[in-house]
Parts: C-alpha cells; structure tokens; sequence
C-alpha cells in the first residue's frame, strides 16, 4: 500500500515542482514536500499556485506550510491555492484538509470541478475526473507556454472516457500504485496506463504514486513493459527526477542538491 512507502519514505512524496520563466506551481505537496524543496535549492515561497487533488495526507500533507511560506509567514495577502471540495469543506468520507485560517490567508482559493478551466498567472489550468475513495479527487491538465500540456491523472481507477480529459497532452504523469496483474479498487496497475496512453497517445508518459507491490516488482520494469505495449517513451519517477519540456524534446535528468 502507499501508506506504508509514505511513512518509509521509501520513495519520497513530496509532489511535484513546476517551474516557468517567471511563475512556480507545486502540485500534491505531500509529507516532506517542504523538505525537500529547501533540500533542492527550491525556495517555496516563490511559489504562486498550490493544487491540491485530494483529500489525502499523502497528497496535502505540506499544504498549510506551503500556504505560510507562500504569504510569506502569513503577512502578504497573496498566491493561489487549487483544491476540490473535499479539501477545501470535507465530505461524507473525509474532513476538510486545509484549515478556514490558511484557506483566508492566501489571496485566493478556486475550487476545482472535473472540467472546469481557469487561467492563473502564466498557466492555464484545468480539473479532470478522477474515481478514488475521496469522491470529490480531481487531476490536472496544465498548459504551459512553449511547452505544451502535461496532464497529472492523480490517484484513479480506470474509467470510461477517462482519455477525454488528457487529450492533446505532451506529457502524461499517472499515479499507478499496483504492477500489472494486481489491481487495487480506486487506484491504476501497469495494464490501466498501458491502456489509457493507447487511448490518449501522448508523446511521453511518466508513472508515478508506487506501492510496496510495485516496488517489490520494479517499477523500471513495469515501465518498460508499458513502453513496450504501448510504443510511447515511458519512464519510472525517481526522487529527485527533472524533466525538461522543450518545443520538440523531453529530457530527463537527476537534480542536484
């Protein structure tokens, strides 16, 4: 299960970095994602938009934190915090994640809904569906100037018309906890990606959001073997993994810290 690489740190949850010539995005700023931006040279209070997917500690567990360095210890009424209802109010299967006191101290809050689109700063964002144990969990579509679209599908189980909402997309991230053969209700195996990137084709697909099961089956492996199926250049997240978007190329690297 994922709690038990969250509580090992066995593979680090501390979401994802997005950075534009003058514009920063971090996304599920799970356990550790202060850390390890402060590790990597990443100063988060240059970060202007914070999205959230769900109502998970693994995914919100920095939010608060990320939310005081964003204002700058709470004295600049400023940034953007992107969360479904479930994190911003609660519902039936969870509490709200983020306090009302962080939620009124950022300059603005935008509730995210499948479908819904919404320009902040230099980005473009929009909500996608997702089918998880919070009912409310969204992903995200991001499009980036001269860059293109990277699509994060967050934590899903496979569902009909799922690639309606990645179509177009440069860069697909999913969230696949499970290797092939071993399916896990609201979550995605290595057969679910295969078959979303058939459907969705986009020019380059990462997975990420493993499981001991997954670990335990190699997830360079597993991502190989999508590859394979699918003929679309995959690849296993790693701590500290840089990706570059170019107009025509993606490169990946190791950051330094």
């Amino acid at each position: 299960m994922v709690a038990f690489v969250t509580f090992s740190q066995r593979r680090w949850t501390g979401g994802i970095r997005f950075i534009l010539d003058k514009f920063q995005a971090h996304l599920d700023p799970g356990p550790g994602a202060i850390v390890r931006s402060v590790d990597a040279k990443l100063d988060p209070r240059k970060v202007n938009v914070l999205l959230v997917s769900h109502s998970h500690p693994d995914h919100y567990g920095d939010a608060e934190t990320f939310i005081e360095a964003m204002t700058e210890g709470t004295t600049k009424k400023k940034g953007t915090l992107v969360a479904p209802h479930s994190v911003l109010f609660g519902n039936d299967a969870c509490e709200a994640s983020i306090s009302k006191y962080h939620q009124r101290i950022i300059g603005r809050v935008i509730e995210a809904k499948p479908g819904d689109s919404f320009n902040i700063g230099e980005l473009n964002v929009k909500a996608t569906r997702a089918f998880h144990s919070d009912p409310e969990a969204v992903g995200y579509c991001l499009d980036i100037p001269e860059a293109g679209t990277v699509g994060y599908t967050s934590d899903t189980e496979l569902f009909h018309g799922i690639q309606d909402y990645y179509e177009g997309v440069r860069l697909l991230i999913l969230c696949v906890m499970r290797p092939s053969g071993s399916p896990w209700q609201g979550h995605m195996t290595s057969d679910d990606a295969v078959e979303i990137i058939n459907l969705v084709r986009p020019e380059a697909a990462i997975l990420t959001h493993f499981g001991l099961k997954m670990l335990m089956n190699s997830p360079e492996k597993q991502a190989k073997s999508v590859e394979e199926r699918t003929g679309v250049p995959v690849k296993a997240a790693f701590d500290r993994m840089s990706v570059t978007l170019k107009n025509k190329e993606i490169f990946y690297a190791r950051r330094n810290m």
